[in-house]
């Protein structure tokens, strides 16, 4: 592999020259001796390394991305989406992690400011406690003071830049679906019960359901994971149709249920929300409500790169993105 020590050999410049050229350093290099640079990497069918531009050039060319739970197929979709409107730009991408944990989002947030990232992307859903969104507000105040940009995926609660999921709307949709089949009696597998995005689709559930006089859901709470799914669906008792709060807990019930003989949707139907990827796979295909998770990111994305228009003082850009209510096999009529 050609190196960049190489390269310099070849133009019989210093290796600091070479790498000033080559690696995108804001250090003006004479025109001669960037010729030569250049002509020596061409010769040599030389790469240039992204990682080593990025350190020339100070952090501005590098985006925080904030994300829940990477192994979630919701976040990487999100992320994925996002890394490529990045990398249209030219930007590299520094992607950290939080296992739900607000107080890690919140280290993140004070290492990416120290870090003079160029823009920071948090995705994922907010908490209730208003301590804990008033600190990550203070911290993104301190970044945004210093030239920084943000945008989120989630509620609107930071004052930043966001990306709206449907998920009151979306939940309350399927609920209507699901009782258009016939359903009366329902059970809600409900996640955290502080986790707003949680909280938001529960309550346009059963909001629909009262709206349509049927009786409330049993709702049964528990981690927003697939495991979480898996042992709420245990303590489901007389329902005709269990709604997740999201797909990676209905793939937990589905997995409940076919290990305690319960047929679905022959004796339970099992309906979830986001329609991630990895649903193409699954028997029987899960009833979901679809959103465009890809897009979602890459258009938090874009604006967390693009300044508002009407300076720093401009009110928060907030997006919103409905949710379809797609049904599958994992659903059955009655009646």
């Amino acid at each position: 592999m050609v190196t960049l020590e190489d390269v310099a050999r070849q133009a019989g410049v210093s290796l600091a020259t070479a790498s000033r050229v080559l690696n995108g350093s804001t250090r003006q290099v004479g025109a001669s001796l960037r010729a030569k640079v250049e002509l020596a990497a061409h010769q040599l069918g030389y790469r240039t390394n992204v990682a080593a531009q990025t350190l020339a050039r100070g952090a501005s060319n590098v985006i925080g991305l904030v994300v829940h739970d990477l192994t979630d197929p919701y976040f990487a979709a999100l992320a994925d989406g996002a890394m490529r409107v990045a990398e249209s730009h030219e930007f590299m991408v520094m992607v950290g992690t939080t296992h739900r944990d607000p107080e890690r989002e919140i280290a993140y947030v004070s290492t990416l400011n120290a870090q003079r990232v160029r823009a920071v992307l948090l995705t994922g859903s907010r908490v209730d406690d208003a301590g804990l969104t008033r600190r990550m507000r203070q911290e993104l105040d301190r970044y945004l003071q210093t030239g920084g940009r943000v945008a989120c995926v989630g509620q609107e609660a930071l004052g930043v830049d966001t990306v709206v999921p449907g998920n009151r709307e979306g939940a309350a949709g399927l609920a209507r679906a699901l009782a258009g089949l016939g359903h009366r009696r329902f059970a809600v597998l409900a996640g955290p019960e502080r986790l707003l995005t949680a909280r938001d689709r529960l309550a346009g559930f059963a909001g629909a359901l009262a709206e349509l006089g049927l009786p409330a859901p049993q709702v049964v709470h528990g981690s927003f994971d697939r495991d979480g799914g898996h042992t709420a669906a245990a303590e489901v008792t007389d329902a005709t149709c269990v709604f997740a709060v999201n797909d990676v807990m209905a793939v937990g019930a589905l997995a409940s249920f076919r290990d305690r003989g319960v047929g679905v949707p022959g004796d339970v139907s099992v309906a979830g929300f986001d329609d991630i990827s990895t649903l193409r796979d699954l028997v029987p295909q899960l009833t979901t409500v679809r959103l465009p998770l890809a897009d979602m990111g890459a258009r938090a994305m874009e604006l967390a790169l693009t300044p508002p228009g009407d300076g720093a003082d401009a009110e928060p850009r907030i997006e919103a993105v409905a949710g379809e209510v797609v049904l599958r096999e994992s659903t059955r009529r009655l009646g």
